[in-house]
């Protein structure tokens, strides 16, 4: 699932890449509203959609689980409603690559405490090194310590492990496996100062293709999992025995008796293949081993399972079957707390007909499959699949026997039984997290059954969004790896992404302007065509005819009307047509590869834009001419867009650090761009529906404004702008797509390279202006008010809540003072969206400059999160200044 994701990342991160300082902007900058509106932000719900290589379940507290992916940051299991909630939001535009993580490791020790080692690429492609990332409260906040070298969460090899490892019995120690030949670390200060393991023997030699150029596929992927044996230890001393899995096929395990101080190479270890995990079981006292001939989590053909009796030194190999009936290598492994005699193990790279999951309650002695065949291609499941809740997996397949759709899963690196619920295992895939909480009927002879426990986890990577302005459609979105969706409810998963053609990645897409019902989109396929037309606003699709020497998908435009659509795919020049492409033309005076856009008014007329050149054609795409304007990006990282309903009104961002970056506006067509010097950078520009009483639509963009990267709104055509996120919710780089939506004002999705689709909604529903900022305090409100607090995430000693402040009265305030008592005694660590003083159990919160005028009838809200001891009862009191309010 993430063979074009790679490049989908790669190609789509390496064109923005931030280095040096901004350009120098113009004199007379008009004034920059920085302050954050009041939005809330959710996922356009797609459930999974990526890889989840890592799970990793607490071993001292029950229901404490995360996950991690590659590209899309770590979760943590919300037991309450079965979800999962997203930790790494925070990662900010500069340090995009701390969203692919590595490893996880969670304390048995203290609950509270979890720690990430985080960086997406060990080639240049990241521009930034790696970090181990370390929380005292599950993840809510995080503390940061840079490494002298890089991480690689979607390299070769990101289904081993785990890397990070905590000490079970001395806490403060934790031990990294890191790739590149940089060998194994280790802090003794709990993930704040880290140093190297000089006397650590091999630093790994496997890589995946030595003449692979770009780095990617030749890194050594160095050091990959750590294990503690905590039967050698006691509480609050260093635990003495501790293996390490390296990637060296000769030379897979060491071990260190002596608490690390020394490491030898364990004798009579089998040789040939790389250790993917080492999990122990110390009541038993065998360390158990899944192996594979490659690194994953794509290739592996052959692979073995071994059993290393930790007491005698016994080596015994209780692979499920014969190495002679393999085709694939064994990766996921995992041990049943409750009842140590039970393992399982996962075929990863099985990927047909499926992956397969074997079971023993013997300590390998035995096993069972998951599936096996009756009379071929018959097959008889242990498990039943029930995907309802993400229908979409099924990939919109029926395929022959022994195949089924939907599959139980690829890639499948991650498996993990509960360990304090026998009945539940979880383990990721290439698309998904699927999980059992029935797994003992396996034993006994009845079906478990599979589901997706993936809600929550959001973890697609976005090329291009589009809202349209009727139909049944919010929204279309271009994904990498599963194609896209059409979104009728951006809270209900759709039931199947985009097929008729089913792209791998959808590039590009467009609709008609004035004629909404026709949609096109382009992307890239093994085999067959790569563009498709739907003439009912999405609903079905059917495929166009590729000219020839296409290779990939490219860029489309639809004219306004839907007469006629210019295309600019890969593999050839630019193309036009009149109809749904059954046959097409070269358009000339464009060079091949540039991006096309429509005209939102007039159907003849199409631009587009290429290598700091602007190209117009007025006849539908036959011929381009290239404009005068100059001063433009040099490069090709620009995305432009023409505005509805106003014809040859063009705004284009985009740009690099080393030379021209920022936000451009043509109303002529394209003839000629002026900068806005109020923006220092810009990668994305979109419209949304206008501010009451604004003339013009409302402008979206991902950019740099007054120093601060962030997401942008201007109700007044770009001379003032607000800052709508906040630093807790920057999702790594948002610069491959954005728009508003142009029926719900303040509505704007935004794209993410491995979060999946964002989308805001503003308190501010009626519309009012971005200026708004410099504010103070005004005077006590009086009137009527309710006050509604709602805890929504509690764990040991620390909590999350949202508050939600109504005027009931008939007059506006001009700001307001809100105070309340905590029963409990309960301290407020961070809160946002407002001002707040804590004396003692006593709060005071007070609005900020954007958000003192609360209109009657309207409400203001700003969310906290504390910690607290013995019990967390609510607030049942609460006073507006001197008002009391209303609860609930």
């Amino acid at each position: 699932m993430r063979r074009t994701r790679i490049l989908t990342a790669v190609l789509t991160l390496a064109a923005g890449l931030l280095a040096g300082s901004p350009p120098a902007l113009a004199t007379d900058t008009p004034k920059v509203q920085l302050a954050a509106d009041m939005y809330t932000w959710k996922n356009a719900r797609i459930d999974g959609g990526g890889f989840v290589p890592g799970i990793v379940f607490n071993r001292s507290e029950k229901n404490l689980a995360y996950a991690r992916t590659d590209i899309g940051g770590a979760y943590r299991w919300q037991e309450s409603t079965k979800t999962w909630t997203p930790l790494l939001d925070s990662v900010g535009w500069d340090e995009w690559g701390h969203t692919g993580v590595v490893s996880l490791a969670s304390d048995s020790v203290d609950p509270n405490k979890v720690y990430a080692a985080v960086g997406t690429y060990t080639n240049s492609w990241d521009p930034t090194n790696g970090a181990v990332l370390r929380s005292s409260d599950r993840g809510a906040d995080w503390q940061k310590t840079d490494l002298p070298f890089k991480l690689g969460g979607n390299m070769p090899g990101r289904g081993m492990g785990e890397r990070l490892a905590i000490d079970p019995n001395k806490d403060s120690v934790l031990y990294l496996g890191a790739p590149s030949g940089k060998g194994l670390w280790r802090s003794t200060d709990s993930g704040v100062t880290w140093s190297q393991v000089t006397d650590f023997p091999n630093v790994g030699n496997y890589v995946q293709d030595p003449s692979d150029t770009s780095g990617y596929a030749s890194d050594n992927q160095g050091i990959v999992w750590v294990t503690f044996d905590e039967s050698t230890g006691a509480s609050g001393t260093a635990t003495k025995t501790i293996y390490v899995g390296v990637a060296d096929k000769d030379n897979a395990v060491y071990r260190s008796t002596d608490a690390g101080a020394s490491w030898t190479r364990l004798a009579g270890q089998p040789t040939g293949y790389l250790a993917h995990k080492g999990v122990l079981d110390a009541k038993n006292g065998y360390l158990y081993l899944a192996y594979s001939d490659k690194g994953g989590p794509y290739d592996g053909g052959k692979g073995r399972l071994w059993r290393y009796a930790t007491a005698t030194g016994t080596w015994t190999d209780i692979s499920p079957v014969a190495e002679a009936d393999t085709s694939y290598g064994f990766s996921g492994l995992t041990v049943d707390r409750q009842h140590p005699g039970t393992v399982m193990t996962t075929a990863y790279s099985s990927w047909w007909p499926d992956t397969q999951i074997f079971r023993s309650t013997d300590s390998g002695g035995t096993w069972t499959k998951a599936w096996d065949y009756t009379s071929y291609p018959g097959r008889s499941n242990r498990y039943t699949i029930d995907v309802s809740s993400s229908p979409w997996l099924t990939f919109g397949a029926n395929p022959s026997p022994p195949e089924q759709a939907p599959k139980l899963g690829w890639m499948t690196e991650s498996l993990e039984i509960d360990p304090f619920d026998s009945d539940r295992m979880m383990y990721g895939t290439g698309a998904t997290l699927y999980g059992t909480e029935n797994l003992t009927k396996w034993d006994s002879g009845g079906q478990f059954t599979v589901k997706p426990m993936v809600q929550g986890l959001e973890e697609t990577a976005v090329n291009d969004l589009v809202s349209p302005p009727s139909g049944g459609a919010q929204l279309f979105s271009a994904l990498g790896d599963i194609g896209g969706f059409r979104h009728t409810d951006l809270t209900k998963v759709p039931s199947m992404m985009f097929t008729s053609p089913t792209f791998t990645t959808t590039t590009g897409l467009d609709f008609a302007e004035t004629d909404p019902n026709t949609v096109v989109r382009v992307g890239d396929l093994d085999s067959g065509p790569h563009i498709a037309f739907s003439t009912d606003n999405g609903a079905n699709w059917f495929a166009g005819t590729d000219p020839s020497g296409v290779s990939g998908g490219g860029t489309v435009a639809a004219a306004s009307d839907g007469s006629r659509f210019v295309w600019s795919p890969a593999g050839t020049g630019v193309q036009y047509t009149t109809g749904f492409g059954t046959s097409w033309a070269a358009s000339s005076g464009i060079p091949a590869g540039a991006t096309v856009e429509a005209d939102r008014v007039d159907a003849k007329t199409f631009y587009g834009f290429k290598s700091g050149r602007f190209y117009v054609s007025s006849d539908g795409g036959a011929t381009f001419s290239a404009s005068s304007a100059t001063g433009l990006p040099g490069g090709d990282s620009v995305r432009f867009k023409a505005l509805p309903g106003a014809k040859g009104d063009v705004w284009l961002a985009g740009g690099t650090a080393d030379g021209a970056y920022g936000l451009w506006h043509s109303t002529d067509g394209g003839a000629s761009f002026t900068r806005l010097s109020n923006v220092e950078q810009a990668d994305t520009i979109g419209f949304g529906k206008a501010a009451t009483g604004a003339s013009y639509q409302t402008l979206y963009t991902s950019a740099k404004i007054g120093g601060v990267r962030g997401i942008f709104r201007s109700t007044d055509k770009g001379a003032t702008w607000t800052r709508i996120n906040d630093d807790a919710h920057q999702w790594g780089r948002t610069g491959a797509a954005i728009t508003g939506d142009p029926r719900v004002y303040g509505r704007v999705y935004v794209s993410t390279n491995g979060r999946g689709v964002v989308y805001g909604d503003t308190s501010d529903t009626g519309g009012g202006g971005d200026n708004g900022g410099g504010g103070g305090t005004g005077p006590t409100p009086t009137g009527a008010c309710r006050a509604t607090y709602k805890i929504t995430n509690q764990w040991s000693g620390g909590f999350q809540a949202d508050v939600q402040l109504t005027n009931t009265g008939s007059s506006a305030w001009s700001g307001w003072s809100l105070g309340w008592t905590f029963p409990d005694g309960q301290k407020i660590t961070q809160l946002w969206n407002a001002d707040h003083t804590q004396s003692g159990a006593a709060v005071t919160v007070k609005n900020l400059s954007w958000n003192g005028t609360v209109a009657a009838g309207s409400s203001v809200g700003f969310g906290l999160t504390g910690s607290w001891s013995g019990s967390n009862t609510e607030p049942t009191a609460f006073e507006l200044g001197d008002q009391s309010c209303t609860v609930g």
